[in-house]
């Protein structure tokens, strides 16, 4: 179930209100005594976060429960994207366990689909909050963040901390899997939004990557949407380079609405990753306006941004399925 982005912060008793934590979406498992995660493409990424087994194993109560959470990275108290997209692709323990001491995550739990093997997706978001009490965490691991009464107070505070925003939750409301409901709605201070990489320009005196040309994927195919080159500087912009560079082609891919100031000395790349950038809004030709790059998202593909977000059912076992 995915948020609706909202014209204004709803107020009332029918809402609470939660932080927009910044991280990476993921369904945890726990069946058996076994912990899963599961990215929200319903990839296994368990070996990537090896500090939120245990903990989670140990603070739930329930012994077949499936949560729903965002795994962020916190650094001088607010989440960092940078340090958490560095794990996606970990598939090695060793690396995974090397990671989880040089930047370990924190699970923040604010759902729960299934308790003792019977899903409770039908039940108000109300009284499936009063099922997460039950795991009533004390580590740095594993949290249920707090709820609120009133989103505009908690909208200011998120701003005056440097926090995304926030998401407003109706309180009878049902949990849909794979929807994207207006009874979850957020209000963020700048929009994040995930694109395309579809080229790249190298740096004016240099020849070091300067820049990525993103494109949204439409029912028409692919849409220019512009390029970034804020916050591609030094090392993230190496490592970016890295990892286009096996992707290159000699003709550009099928992107309407490429002008050719653009198009010119960009070194085009076959249009399979996915990146998070931050931008205020859109100009009047669908451009970004004032990007900047936030990171590659290797738990997203091109089909997951214009497709319906793959949500298992909460009965059934979350296994990852390559050929979907």
């Amino acid at each position: 179930m995915l948020a609706t982005p909202a014209e204004m912060v709803p107020t009332g008793d029918g809402w609470r209100h939660e932080v927009k934590w910044d991280g990476m979406r993921a369904l945890i498992d726990v069946r058996d005594h076994r912990v899963r995660l599961f990215s929200r493409t319903e990839r296994d990424v368990t070996v990537a976060f090896p500090e939120l087994a245990a903990p989670v194993a140990a603070l739930t109560d329930f012994e077949d429960v499936l949560l729903d959470a965002e795994i962020v990275v916190m650094k001088q108290g607010r989440p960092s994207f940078a340090a958490l997209a560095e794990r996606f692709n970990v598939v090695d323990a060793h690396t995974a366990a090397e990671l989880s001491a040089s930047a370990p995550v924190t699970a923040m739990v604010f759902d729960v689909l299934r308790v003792m093997g019977t899903p409770v997706t039908g039940r108000t978001w109300r009284e499936r909050r009063a099922l997460l009490t039950g795991i009533n965490p004390s580590s740095k691991w594993v949290t249920v963040p707090p709820d609120f009464p009133d989103g505009e107070a908690l909208l200011a505070a998120t701003a005056d901390e440097g926090i995304e925003g926030i998401v407003s939750k109706r309180v009878e409301s049902k949990y849909v899997p794979g929807a994207r409901s207006d009874d979850w709605r957020k209000s963020v201070h700048r929009r994040t939004a995930s694109y395309v990489i579809v080229g790249w320009r190298r740096e004016q005196a240099g020849s070091a990557l300067g820049a990525v040309l993103l494109a949204e994927p439409t029912d028409a195919g692919l849409a220019y949407r512009g390029r970034v080159g804020s916050g591609l500087a030094g090392r993230r912009g190496v490592l970016l380079a890295r990892d286009l560079l096996p992707l290159r082609r000699d003709t550009p891919p099928v992107v309407t609405g490429v002008p050719d100031v653009d198009a010119k000395d960009t070194v085009w790349v076959e249009p399979v990753l996915v990146a998070d950038v931050e931008f205020h809004g859109l100009s009047d030709q669908g451009r970004l306006r004032q990007p900047s790059w936030r990171g590659l998202r290797a738990d997203l593909r091109p089909a997951d941004l214009l497709d319906p977000i793959p949500n298992p059912d909460p009965n059934l076992d979350p296994t990852l399925d390559e050929e979907r």
